[in-house]
């Protein structure tokens, strides 16, 4: 078996920046080929490292050129993991099921990009569960952001009556006949494990993810003692308008960088 964070192939990608470059890798992790998108800026210089963990489910909330990008403007070397089963990589999107190691081991591969000893996590949405767990499992992480971020799948489920069928599907079951299940995907259970500074920002108007998720992870990130913050905006969704959403972006590069 080839080594976690191995690289099977790295090819240029379309650019939507004319200041940062794209590559599409292919990469190892627990013997499966899984394929993300990495940007640096092109400007020589020594550049702190990002792992973007995208929201969504199979083709939903795929990794955008220009979200990746963007993040890399702000002086970051990205990687965003399309994780297993997506764009042609093997095995099964699981939904921070053994899928969470995808996020875990290309670190490996993104620490080769970027001459660092600790690495930041962004995850927005389902991308929260995915950085949350790495932070847990990884103890080179220098900083957690969670953007509208999942922190318990149980409450998801109950949140999600249209993705009900779907959690069903892939986990095996309702929490009811299944908790344990959930349990085991539940970060928020795990929150003493987490070491690195946590950023929460979330809208409390968000239908997809609500709020309440983010108050929980809160109050158990301060009830283990961790340095936590919290960036809630009243009366924003899960999307936030163009124009605070790139400010937010410029406000968290600078809090990771702080860091």
């Amino acid at each position: 078996m080839k080594d976690n964070g191995s690289i099977e192939l790295i090819r240029g990608y379309p650019s939507p920046n004319p200041n940062v470059t794209l590559h599409e890798v292919i990469y190892w992790s627990e013997g499966l080929r899984v394929k993300g998108l990495l940007a640096k800026p092109k400007k020589e210089g020594q550049y702190e490292a990002l792992l973007y963990l995208r929201g969504g489910l199979q083709s939903v909330g795929m990794v955008r050129p220009s979200r990746i990008a963007q993040f890399a403007s702000h002086g970051l070397v990205v990687f965003a993991p399309y994780y297993r089963g997506n764009r042609g990589g093997e095995g099964r999107d699981e939904m921070a099921g053994e899928d969470r190691f995808d996020a875990v081991n290309s670190i490996d591969m993104l620490k080769k990009f970027a001459d660092v000893e600790k690495v930041h996590l962004f995850g927005f949405s389902r991308g929260g569960l995915m950085a949350l767990w790495t932070a847990i499992l990884r103890d080179d992480i220098k900083s957690v952001v969670t953007w509208a971020g999942v922190s318990d799948v149980t409450s998801m489920y109950m949140e999600r009556v249209d993705m009900r069928r779907t959690l069903k599907r892939i986990i095996g079951g309702s929490p009811n006949k299944e908790q344990e299940k959930y349990d085991e995907r539940n970060p928020i259970l795990k929150a003493q494990m987490i070491n690195a500074p946590v950023l929460i920002i979330h809208g409390t108007e968000d239908e997809n993810v609500s709020i309440e998720q983010s108050y929980d992870l809160e109050q158990a990130l301060i009830k283990e003692k961790k340095q936590v913050e919290t960036w809630f905006s009243s009366g924003l969704t899960h999307y936030y308008p163009p124009h605070i959403n790139r400010q937010t972006v410029r406000a968290l590069c600078e809090w990771m960088k702080m860091k």
